[in-house]
């Protein structure tokens, strides 16, 4: 572990000594590679360049310990080394989990799939709540979103949405979202007020790239149809809706939020890479169903990985067992700590793992 460290240590000081000299900085696209994986290796780094500060510390309190006869400045060193002591083992947990495996499809762009479970009406309006929770993320993270697809449902829900989101580690930090949600709420149709339990399913898919995935054109069949919904008379007079159908594996993608045909079909492909590839990411690791139905099961409520309960203003992660009283807030897309937390479990349990 140290000589990797150490081995990591000397890239980073590469690197930067890299990106200092003047024609490296002035070639752009090269720079930015170098400044990825500098940034990458940073945080490393920085708490090896800690642990070795602190182990020092602790080196030269020892050596007071052994060698002076001082009363006063021995109980200080003895002070020293245990806090030394403790601080070292904490940062040595660090930098395991630090080393543990990237999953090299982190800093990708995903595609999130929401669709609402069980519960009639109140699951489209909580699939609506749950959309607009990500949007505000992803604002927060200084991310983009896009609406790929949406199939709307009564009182203002969805029945499905997909949208894209853009940004720098944004599968990193919405990978862990996919499963089954759950609310417990008096729905505002509810004259007796009575709480009602509802759920809606998250699927996050990382976005498939032109070499990832190829498509052959005898393999689909395309769908040109009229629009429903709000758009004026554009949506009544001009097909452009695209339905795509993907013969081999019967999938199925439906677009129909552009007024042009050409930017539907684009969308509905992009769409439709993304779920091949993850289908054959589910195929080489020997899975039966695809990866969507792995992540989200059938909806039941037994299956949840979070309730979000408003009379009691909290909402609990159930795989950490984390519960957070800020209901509003959360929905408001401050989703750090809930996310830290189940990536932080699910590391210790790599790391874990890696000990057996």
């Amino acid at each position: 572990m140290w000589e990797r460290l150490k081995a990591l240590e000397q890239r980073y000081d590469e690197l930067t000594a890299e990106m200092a000299r003047p024609e490296v900085a002035a070639d752009y696209q090269r720079f930015q590679e170098l400044d990825r994986e500098r940034a990458a290796l940073e945080p490393v780094v920085t708490l090896y360049r800690e642990y070795r500060r602190v182990k020092q510390a602790a080196d030269e309190a020892r050596a007071v310990l052994h060698e002076s006869d001082d009363r006063e400045l021995r109980e200080l060193a003895r002070e020293e080394l245990q806090t030394a002591s403790e601080r070292l083992e904490a940062l040595a947990e660090q930098l395991k989990l630090e080393l543990l495996p990237k999953d090299p499809r982190d800093e990708k762009d995903v595609i999130v799939e929401i669709r609402a479970g069980t519960g009639g009406d109140e699951a489209g309006l909580f699939a609506a709540d749950l959309y607009r929770m990500y949007t505000r993320y992803a604002e927060r993270k200084g991310w983009k979103t896009e609406v790929l697809s949406v199939s709307e449902g009564a009182l203002g829900g969805f029945k499905e949405i997909v949208f894209e989101v853009r940004g720098k580690g944004a599968y990193s930090r919405l990978k862990h979202e996919s499963g089954v949600h759950r609310v417990q709420r008096v729905p505002a149709t509810e004259a007796q007020g009575r709480i009602h339990t509802s759920t809606a399913t998250v699927a996050v898919l990382p976005e498939a790239e032109e070499v990832e995935v190829q498509i052959s054109e005898k393999d689909l069949r395309m769908d040109i149809f009229h629009s429903g919904g709000a758009g004026g008379q554009n949506v009544n007079k001009v097909a452009t809706a695209v339905r795509l159908t993907h013969l081999p594996t019967g999938i199925v993608v439906v677009c129909q939020d552009e007024r042009s045909q050409l930017k539907n079909r684009e969308k509905a492909m992009k769409v439709l890479k993304t779920r091949l590839l993850e289908l054959e990411r589910a195929k080489q690791e020997e899975e039966i169903t695809s990866a969507r139905r792995a992540q989200v099961g059938t909806a039941e409520r037994s299956e949840k990985i979070r309730t979000y309960n408003f009379p009691q203003d909290r909402v609990t992660d159930h795989r950490v067992g984390l519960t957070v009283h800020n209901l509003p807030a959360i929905l408001d897309g401050e989703l750090d700590e809930i996310i830290d937390a189940v990536a932080t479990s699910l590391r210790e349990e790599q790391l874990a793992g890696m000990r057996a």
